[in-house]
């Protein structure tokens, strides 16, 4: 997890490299994502970002879970309601996964300080 935070920037360089050598793909996977997102059913905008924070809590996926944190900030969800879907994670998946993923949390809302969160 150390080398998560001290390589964030391989994630967007490793991206750039995807969408620029498989653009075609690369868009069809994300309006995959964005209509499973809101076509996919009446759960509303909040409620998918809490559900993808604790699959990705879950499955220790650090960066997807950061950026599923980001998203979540951005549609309206606080610090609280996000804590709480990284929470609901431990009886099912274990505390370990869960402390990793209120670890993540606390660093990402120190880095975004000064950002509205409650």
């Amino acid at each position: 997890m150390d080398d998560y935070f001290d390589n964030i920037d391989s994630t967007e360089i490793n991206l750039k490299y995807f969408t620029e050598h498989h653009e075609s793909i690369y868009k069809a996977y994300e309006k995959y994502g964005q209509l499973v997102h809101k076509d996919g059913g009446p759960l509303d905008e909040k409620t998918c970002w809490l559900i993808k924070i604790a699959l990705s809590t879950e499955c220790q996926y650090p960066r997807a879970l950061r950026t599923h944190i980001l998203k979540a900030i951005k549609s309206g969800c606080t610090k609280e309601e996000i804590e709480h879907a990284i929470l609901l994670v431990a009886p099912s998946a274990g505390f370990p996964r869960t402390m990793q993923g209120i670890l993540i949390l606390r660093n990402l809302l120190s880095e975004v300080d000064g950002q509205s969160i409650h």
